[in-house]
């Protein structure tokens, strides 16, 4: 994500109608498979409850949607992608 132009957050909500708003840090793409990262807009760094949301931006009828991965396989294959990702531009700053 470019800082060029600052930060980019967007709202979700869960099934129960409650919403969070997210700030968007990254996009990959796994197989034909694109996967966001989010942190929590309201995330406290010393709260350990916190951490990195991966969603999974997926067709249904007409329309993108994201949603969240339920094969803990997947989801642990996603997120050591991202650490990668982030790890390399932490080295190339």
């Amino acid at each position: 994500m470019s800082e060029e132009f600052g930060s980019d957050f967007i709202t979700i909500s869960d099934d129960d109608g409650n919403e969070f708003e997210l700030e968007y840090l990254e996009t990959i793409e796994v197989d034909g498979a694109l996967y966001m990262a989010f942190l929590p807009a309201d995330m406290d760094e010393e709260d350990e409850n916190y951490g990195m949301v991966i969603l999974k931006k997926v067709t249904q009828g007409d329309e993108e949607i994201l949603t969240t991965i339920d094969d803990e396989n997947e989801l642990a294959t996603i997120f050591e992608r991202f650490v990668e990702v982030f790890m390399d531009t932490d080295e190339e700053e």
